[in-house]
């Protein structure tokens, strides 16, 4: 290839990583969280802190998360989502009848854990693939915000790499 077309190539490359940077280190922390289920109650041990329910939210779900109603257990959640929405079962309209078809359909999704196999290494893997991604995407920003003839840009780039999606919630 020649030197302008690399040089161009490795301009796409810098703004298209510095845009995307934030949002990688945002999906790779709340991914690493995920991985040992601290958004849930029972992987905390308790009801989890609302930073990680919110961006297990935005993670999970692409929406911020929405205030369940006073006095709600969780098993009838799902009976105050309106129809249609993700994890409603089969859009029904009535609540009970989205709560009776969760068993049944948890069970037809998920495999039995293999005896003896623990998660724990693959969990373990995860999170250290999530540690180099935030890893990277730092060091990215650093090398794109090092160069004086793009650092005006770059700046520009995560700004609105930042703000777009919180836009989008």
């Amino acid at each position: 290839m020649q030197a302008q077309t690399m040089r161009r190539i490795r301009q796409y490359h810098l703004y298209l990583g510095v845009f995307f940077a934030p949002l990688i280190i945002f999906f790779a922390l709340s991914g690493a969280l995920q991985t040992f289920r601290l958004q849930e109650e029972k992987g905390w041990g308790g009801i989890p802190p609302n930073w990680i329910v919110w961006m297990a939210s935005v993670h999970k779900d692409s929406a911020l998360p929405r205030a369940k109603p006073a006095g709600v257990a969780p098993q009838a959640e799902a009976a105050h989502r309106p129809a249609g929405e993700a994890g409603d079962h089969a859009g029904a309209a009535d609540g009970k009848a989205a709560v009776a078809a969760a068993p049944a359909s948890a069970a037809v999704a998920r495999k039995p854990p293999v005896p003896g196999k623990s998660k724990l290494p693959m969990r373990i893997l995860a999170v250290l693939m999530s540690v180099g991604l935030i890893s990277s995407a730092l060091l990215g920003m650093m090398i794109a915000l090092n160069s004086k003839a793009t650092r005006r840009l770059s700046v520009v780039m995560i700004v609105a790499g930042s703000l777009v999606p919180l836009l989008l919630l």
